[in-house]
């Protein structure tokens, strides 16, 4: 960022109380555009923005849409200049277009990724899956219609699922109600 002190356009010192918290000490308005930002209301953000954090991982300056503030603490206090962004318009169109590139790449890699370990993800799932239901039917009945639900299973998924736990004697069928098989663990 290239600063110009034409760019200025007020001034502000927050200060810090014990009890209080942060609070605007005073400001000096070196042009009219000081007035569309409230400093006794954006002081609690300003003085947080700039001192919050770990050390070493402040910002030196905020843009905003019509303006930006560079701080330099003191002690407790903080001192923000505030600045009209002059020719910024064009930087922002140009990163807006490179993060764009960025995050369209990024999903295509995502989505190539996710085909490739796509079996391996659904082994996974379904392995999971059976974890569940062995502890949802602790002690309790349940019907295949509700496990279903429960898991967002398809009727073919959801009976594959409970065979191979019926076979590795993890589940039994305890009754029919109606046309629903009700399971519980043995």
């Amino acid at each position: 960022m290239n600063f110009n002190e034409n760019e200025m356009f007020g001034a502000a010192l927050i200060g810090f109380d014990m009890i209080d918290g942060p609070f605007l000490k005073w400001k000096k308005e070196f042009d009219d555009h000081i007035d569309s930002v409230n400093l006794d209301d954006f002081a609690m953000n300003f003085y947080l923005s700039f001192r919050g954090g770990n050390a070493g991982k402040k910002p030196k300056a905020i843009l905003y849409d019509d303006f930006y503030i560079v701080a330099f603490p003191h002690d407790l206090e903080l001192c923000c200049l505030f600045m009209k962004p002059q020719g910024i318009q064009a930087n922002i169109k140009k990163l807006h277009k490179i993060a764009s590139r960025i995050m369209i790449d990024m999903e295509k890699l995502e989505e190539e990724e996710d085909g490739e370990n796509s079996e391996e993800s659904d082994d996974d799932t379904i392995e999971e899956i059976k974890r569940l239901i062995v502890n949802l039917l602790n002690d309790t009945e349940m019907s295949t219609p509700e496990l279903r639900r429960y898991f967002k299973l398809s009727n073919s998924q959801i009976w594959r699922v409970m065979s191979e736990l019926e076979e590795s004697h993890k589940i039994k069928r305890t009754r029919k109600e109606g046309r629903a098989q009700l399971w519980s663990t043995n």
